[in-house]
């Protein structure tokens, strides 16, 4: 969480250099920039590489160009072509949350109150600029590129004299200078903090005393904790450009994006898919994004949001023509949220199985449309949750609607067009899959998968059920490979004191599950002096339910191996009890525990006798349910500290 004060100086002198302080401390990236010159970042964003000629670029950061950054995503922003893009920002690009500290180019929040001194925050301001030369190949009379703004100054700013830019300037010798500007005051602002997840401009202010929402006008911090109020970014559509060209000529394009009034918020531009054509596209460009509101993975009973801009990149006005501008039948294996349809202009609402809008789009303007789903129960796992919404519009201003424009989602692309516009990823509709399962009756651990030397762990259907601690440089807690039961691999410990506890760890809950029983596999030899291992089942509040250990003593032989070792059960109000009556020798057993009713029972099978040893122990005093964690650990600190190998560990459950 940052630190992110309003402009106007009426602020208390008194906790300013505090806050700064906390906010240079509390900075983090989600991105690495790295340093990259024009080339890099021409290369990143250019269809056909062949046609660059030249690139330069420049920004107001000493600090190794971290004002452009290529990517292949960041949160709701995909490639539009090609695997990269590239951002370019006035603070750090590609930070995982937008904040104005220290240690952001230019002079920043955090430098405002250096050794006690106010220093002016217009000046100077952040840039960020990017230039091309390109080589027009022959036949081709059009230079498209797609485009999206993204600012921190909104909403709170729009209207003031703080009003960040993005200015897009071509040069065609042929064709004279054309120019696209996108600002605070005049961007097309159809999406706001909600609707950028994970691009770092989806802030939300929060009281910096209280910690709970509040109106951004006032002196705030800010989380990417959702918060109403609080809405603190917002982004134009992402959408796609036109400029005019001449085949053959060398022309110039520019992207200088700069702070305008102050230095002190940040804005960014994303770019990619700069190409040219020999004739001019659509007019309309309609994009689709979802997200679940519930966090990855999907499942059973979560809520999609869909959200959808509508652009209209063209010179006239589309008008609310006869019939629906705007269809979008409700996925299957979902069912609509009633009262969820929300649109910036317009009327949208539901109607039979789809949701419909009409309304005007203005020239070079956007709508933004939302709507929600839940999503069915009772479906199998790798359920398909896919549609695709279709934008009506009049080609020829003759006021009836005769084109039509899918939505895509820009992170699908399977290079088919569908309705011959030119474009390959318009046939996609937004995808996503259920993940849905039965709750597993047993699972299995045989570290078959594991690296020799490191932890190991095992997951079902992508969720981790079971992961160990690390080794400990006392004791010895890894995957082995030398000794085994069955497969290649098994589980080495050898546990003193000193080393402290380590831990099996079980995820249940994620499975919808409660332990029923637990098994193991395990070999163990003689020791040469006094040992005890113990092994804790312990639920997630702490509280064991089940206490083992093994305890060596003298058993009248031979040195070096004259302790033995015997496994013991605790019984609440008596102590321990011996499970079986022979000791361990060198050889595989199999420990089992399980419920019977409301007894725990015990069973210890020799695979050298070919014997079972079973003991119905205490009864239950804490329950199974809401089983965590084994803790290991030894109460001694032998000089030669015995082996175990565990092998084979099976789990049942109980949904």
């Amino acid at each position: 969480m940052k630190v992110y004060l309003l402009k106007p100086t009426s602020i208390f002198l008194s906790f300013l250099v505090l806050v700064s302080c906390i906010s240079i401390s509390l900075f983090s990236e989600s991105v690495s920039a790295g340093s990259y010159d024009g080339a890099d970042l021409a290369q990143a964003i250019v269809t056909n590489i062949s046609t660059i000629v030249g690139s330069q670029y420049s920004d107001s950061d000493g600090a190794q160009n971290r004002q452009g950054i290529v990517l292949s995503s960041l949160g709701t922003m995909y490639p539009t072509q090609g695997s990269t893009f590239v951002l370019l920002s006035t603070g750090i690009a590609g930070a995982s949350i937008v904040t104005t500290d220290g240690t952001n180019p230019g002079n920043e929040r955090g430098e405002w109150f250096a050794a006690g001194q106010y220093q002016d925050p217009g000046e100077p301001p952040d840039r960020a600029e990017l230039t091309l030369q390109l080589q027009v190949p022959e036949f081709m009379h059009y230079l498209y590129y797609d485009v999206q703004f993204f600012t921190s100054e909104y909403p709170d700013y729009v209207g003031s004299i703080y009003n960040d830019e993005l200015r897009i300037t071509v040069v065609s010798p042929n064709m004279g200078t054309t120019v696209y500007v996108i600002d605070v005051n005049s961007g097309d602002f159809v999406l706001d903090s909600s609707d950028i997840t994970g691009t770092g401009f989806d802030i939300y202010a929060k009281n910096q005393w209280t910690g709970q929402p509040t109106d951004p006008s006032g002196p705030d911090w800010v989380s990417t904790t959702p918060g109403s109020p609080g809405i603190d970014g917002g982004a134009t559509a992402l959408i796609t450009r036109e400029h005019p060209v001449h085949p053959g000529e060398i022309v110039t394009i520019t992207f200088r994006l700069k702070d305008t009034g102050d230095n002190m918020f940040d804005s960014a531009a994303f770019i990619d898919n700069i190409m040219f054509s020999g004739y001019a596209k659509t007019d309309i460009i309609a994009r689709k994004t979802l997200l679940d509101v519930n966090g990855d993975p999907l499942e059973c009973g979560d809520t999609i949001r869909y959200s959808i801009t509508i652009s209209n990149i063209g010179t006239a006005d589309q008008h609310n023509n006869p019939g629906n501008e705007f269809e979008d039948i409700i996925p299957e294996n979902t069912s609509y949220n009633a009262g969820s349809a929300q649109a910036s202009s317009g009327t949208i609402g539901f109607s039979g199985d789809r949701i419909i809008w009409n309304g005007n789009i203005p020239a070079q303007s956007s709508i933004s449309l939302h709507f929600n789903v839940t999503v069915n129960g009772g479906l199998i796992n790798d359920a398909l949750v896919s549609n695709q919404g279709i934008v009506y519009w009049d080609s020829d201003e003759d006021w009836i609607n005769d084109a039509f424009e899918y939505t895509d989602d820009p992170a699908i692309d399977d290079g088919i067009d569908l309705d011959g516009d030119g474009e390959t990823d318009d046939d996609d509709p937004t995808e996503i899959r259920v993940t849905s399962f039965e709750a597993p009756s047993e699972l299995t651990e045989d570290f078959s998968d594991d690296a020799p030397g490191g932890i190991a762990t095992q997951t079902y259907f992508d969720t981790i059920w079971f992961e160990t601690s690390t080794t400990t440089a006392q004791s010895s807690f890894e995957v082995a490979s030398s000794y085994f039961y069955e497969t290649l691999r098994s589980f080495k410990t050898k546990i003193r004191a000193v080393g402290g506890p380590v831990y099996w760890t079980y995820n249940l809950s994620s499975l919808l599950s409660d332990l029923n029983w637990w098994e193991v596999w395990f070999a163990c030899g003689n020791a040469s002096e006094p040992y005890t291992l113990y092994l804790e089942f312990e639920n997630t509040g702490g509280n064991a339910f089940v206490k083992l250990k093994v305890d060596y003593a003298y058993d009248g032989g031979s040195p070096p191996t004259d302790y033995t070792g015997n496994f013991y059960y605790w019984q609440t109000g008596t102590g321990w009890a011996q499970l079986n009556s022979d000791p361990l020798s060198n050889g595989w057993y199999k420990l089992r525990i399980a419920k019977n009713s409301s007894m725990i029972e015990y069973s210890l099978y020799s695979s050298i006798k070919k014997t079972y040893y079973n003991t119905t122990g205490t009864e239950i005093g804490i329950p199974f349910a809401n089983f965590a964690r084994i803790k290991w650990s030894s109460n001694v600190n032998p000089i030669v500290c015995p082996i175990f190998f565990w092998d084979e560990h099976r789990i049942g459950l109980i949904n």
